[in-house]
């Protein structure tokens, strides 16, 4: 990684800079909108290319390296969704992460995908995969962040429901060559949470370029925002249509609409931020963009601020364990909590888990607390 007073800093992936002033990286949210389909796919790369994305990004999903059987429905703007059941439904095996890879090449994309632990971050790692990006209920899956860091790949970390202490231990173990993309998890997210005053801060303060990952629904406000305050990636969920039938497609942009996101964010580069500022001001109104940019001051927003400890990573039981039963990496894990389970131990206490002995019987998927442990 580079950097200078003027240029500010910057990546590399795969001979392109990001960060320093080049142009914003724009990248394509598929997931899994897919539902398994590369014919899917395959329009949903097309459609990534044909609306300007500079990146298609994909989510390599196992059930159980993200959450427990037990953790039940969450509610998405579709509705309802028995989570566990639907990232089971969505496993692939490693061909398809192939052939997503050259479909997404071969549409002249650089292909992202996201690992959420130790399985599909090294099924990535054997396809060659130029970058990684981790998303942010994994920015302290401590173990998945040592794991992509050691593979020595260009990392964008998003950080959605943190704190500036939860984003210092997430670089202290990636190093600096990292993006870093500023969050705010809630589906969907109001545009006056983002508070994208904050980007140049976090610039400041972490040496690493910025930008936003976004899940607001309107395609210009954030991302042009973002982009005249410096931004060097936007991301953002594309879809075929919001009633596809993708997790994530009712809080996505349509081709159309994804299209104008990139034009939005293409003029406000030309532009610089003052003039950006005041068109949106004229379109929006200025209260409401003062809104957007907000106070520039890091902390949790609004709309995600009961998801702190739930959506992010903590240390709970995979079986039923009984009392004076050992803690083991055979029934203890890192894992999302979600609504219905309680959240457990911090994963930097993982470490002190293993190997102690139960005080008493904990439950099938609810977080261990330090009244679970004896103090032998």
């Amino acid at each position: 990684m580079g950097s200078s007073a003027r240029s500010g800093p910057t990546i590399s992936i795969r001979g392109r800079t990001v960060g320093g002033g080049a142009p914003v990286l724009v990248v394509a949210e598929i997931g899994t909108s897919h539902g398994g389909s590369l014919t899917t796919a395959r329009s949903l790369i097309e459609a990534a290319a044909d609306a300007g994305a500079d990146c298609a990004k994909f989510q390599a999903v196992f059930a159980d390296e993200i959450i427990h059987p037990n953790a039940g429905t969450v509610p998405l703007p579709g509705g309802e969704i028995a989570l566990f059941e639907r990232f089971r439904s969505l496993e692939r095996d490693p061909s398809f992460y192939a052939s997503l890879k050259e479909l997404t090449e071969g549409a002249g994309l650089l292909f992202l995908c996201t690992p959420f632990g130790s399985r599909s971050a090294g099924l990535l790692e054997k396809l060659g995969v130029a970058a990684y990006k981790i998303a942010s209920p994994e920015l302290n899956h401590f173990p998945l962040l040592r794991q992509v860091a050691g593979y020595r790949k260009p990392l964008l970390l998003s950080s959605g429901v943190s704190l500036l202490a939860d984003i210092e231990k997430a670089l202290a173990l990636t190093g600096r060559d990292v993006a870093l993309l500023h969050c705010v998890t809630s589906y969907p997210a109001p545009e006056t949470d983002y508070n994208l005053r904050l980007l140049p801060s976090l610039r400041s303060l972490f040496g690493v370029p910025v930008g936003v990952s976004d899940h607001s629904l309107d395609p210009a406000l954030v991302p042009g925002l973002c982009a005249a305050l410096g931004g060097a990636v936007v991301e953002k969920h594309i879809c075929l249509s919001r009633e596809a039938g993708g997790l994530d497609d009712p809080i996505a942009l349509p081709p159309a609409e994804f299209r104008a996101m990139v034009e939005a964010i293409r003029l406000a580069e030309a532009s610089g931020a003052e003039e950006t500022v005041e068109r949106f001001s004229r379109l929006h109104g200025a209260e409401r963009v003062q809104a957007v940019l907000g106070s520039g001051i890091k902390e949790l927003a609004g709309s995600e601020r009961e998801s702190y400890a739930r959506t992010n990573r903590s240390v709970h039981a995979l079986s039923p364990i009984p009392a004076g039963a050992t803690f083991s990496e055979e029934n203890v894990a890192l894992l999302r909590t979600e609504k219905r389970l309680r959240p457990g131990l911090p994963p930097e206490m993982l470490q002190v888990v293993l190997g102690r002995r139960a005080a008493r019987d904990v439950p099938s998927g609810e977080g261990l607390r330090w009244e679970d442990l004896l103090g032998d």
